[in-house]
């Protein structure tokens, strides 16, 4: 059974930033369509950014520029970088995982809190 597990999340002050990682097993890691997503309390769910298995990325447009997805298939893992953080990325950020079979992962998710 393939498995995802996110860490990095943490307390950061409005213009810092984090590095999200997401480690993946279990499963063919580079056959995977990745993606970042966020939730916070009270709203949905929402995709941040995603990567294709060519490194092709696509981000959410309150993330342009200050968010950076990448991957590194030797190490099963994927990585979130964000910078100049602000209030509203407050939330749980999760890690997906997508075959081209139809087969979806999800990790349990870590923590963001951007306060002053």
């Amino acid at each position: 059974q393939a498995q995802l597990v996110e860490s990095g999340g943490g307390l950061v002050e409005p213009g810092g930033a984090l590095t999200l990682s997401c480690t993946g097993s279990g499963g063919i890691f580079r056959s995977y369509f990745l993606a970042w997503y966020r939730q916070a309390p009270g709203k949905e769910r929402e995709l941040v950014a995603s990567i294709t298995t060519r490194s092709a990325t696509n981000y959410a447009d309150s993330v342009k520029g200050r968010f950076t997805i990448s991957r590194d298939n030797t190490k099963n893992t994927m990585y979130l970088q964000m910078s100049s953080l602000k209030l509203e990325d407050t939330a749980v950020y999760l890690c997906h995982g997508a075959t081209v079979h139809g087969n979806k992962y999800w990790g349990q998710g870590t923590q963001v809190t951007v306060s002053p």
